[in-house]
């Protein structure tokens, strides 16, 4: 059986609790998708996959199911420490072909540093498998300008969730993409 995605949403959040595990469950449900069987997996967006809204996505969805997603997360329980989790995406103008996600999990980064470092790797991800040619140690404005201007690399973006940690307090922090499998996108092999 092959499975193949169809939709995908973005989302992100937060939670905070006197244990680890239940403030990384606050964060899933604060992004929404704390009540999903959830199954990480690698960095391919399919060919032909929509983005859809959260709202949208978790009306697809039932409670229980076996969901597919990019996930990103981060914890600590020291005060003021800054945590991020960061999900970056490359979208290549030819639908036909795959797009990439990439996670960043970050001590001390903002959601914009933790954002653009996470979008970077992924534009630099699909720019390599399209043959792109860039210099990998330029500013990300100028290697974004860069794929771009090829036309082979239509939008970057990223989803990225930061909090600051509370003495004694578990502050954990999430980010995915998640996968929607729709039932006429799954083919018996």
């Amino acid at each position: 059986m092959n499975l193949v995605a169809k939709y995908y949403f973005l989302t992100k959040g937060v939670g905070r609790d006197r244990e680890n595990l239940a403030s990384f469950e606050a964060a899933l449900r604060d992004a929404g998708i704390s009540h999903y069987n959830l199954v990480t997996v690698s960095s391919i967006i399919p060919p032909n996959c929509t983005k859809i809204t959260r709202e949208q996505g978790v009306a697809m969805l039932k409670q229980g199911e076996i969901v597919f997603l990019v996930l990103a997360r981060n914890s600590t329980d020291e005060d003021h420490r800054l945590v991020a989790a960061s999900i970056g995406l490359a979208i290549p103008s030819n639908r036909d072909e795959v797009g990439y996600l990439s996670e960043h999990h970050s001590f001390g980064e903002t959601d914009e540093m933790a954002g653009d470092y996470c979008e970077d790797l992924a534009a630099s991800m699909l720019a390599t498998t399209l043959g792109i040619p860039f210099d990998i140690n330029a500013a990300w404005n100028e290697k974004e300008q860069v794929f771009k201007a090829s036309g082979r690399i239509i939008k970057t973006m990223n989803v990225t969730q930061s909090a600051v940690g509370d003495k004694g307090v578990w502050t954990s922090v999430v980010a995915a993409a998640v996968f929607i499998i729709d039932a006429n996108s799954v083919s018996a092999t």
